[in-house]
């Protein structure tokens, strides 16, 4: 049975080319998709993760404000009782130099993934299936069945 995985551009964030890209590889993974599109607010996130039984949550920003996007999602989460693995990826920051400094900005807000917007969606995939502990033989399944 395919996992169900959220994804989604948030805040005002209109970008709609990474999220179909990581739609499509997803999909082409085995994963269920859930795709939100542009401009989703936290508690579209945290409605489709709760309402589809998700098993992660992705979230997609490249136009720079992800930090003031993402603050106080993850107590939305909470709130809701979802506590899933969430990604965030793109370019988080406007003139982002050391992502590594962005990174643990994002990692200190709850984020359990942090991507840049150079990311491999493969590495985001792979990431993804350790975190839900999808063994090979799994993941064959998936793209079997999905």
């Amino acid at each position: 049975m395919p996992r169900t995985v959220i994804l989604g551009v948030i805040g005002s964030d209109a970008h709609v080319v990474g999220i179909t890209i990581l739609e499509q590889a997803l999909s082409a993974a085995g994963f269920e998709v859930v795709n939100l599109g542009v401009q989703t607010a936290q508690a579209d996130f945290v409605g489709a993760a709760k309402s589809h039984d998700a098993e992660a949550v992705l979230v997609s920003s490249l136009y720079g404000h992800a930090r003031q996007d993402c603050e106080g999602f993850h107590a939305r989460l909470a709130e809701a009782g979802v506590d899933v693995p969430t990604y965030v990826g793109g370019n988080l920051a406007v003139g982002q130099d050391d992502f590594e400094s962005t990174r643990e900005q994002f990692r200190e807000m709850g984020f359990d993934r942090v991507f840049d917007a150079e990311t491999d969606p493969e590495e985001a995939i792979a990431a993804l299936r350790r975190d839900l502990k999808i063994t090979t033989t799994e993941g064959e399944q998936i793209r079997v069945d999905g």
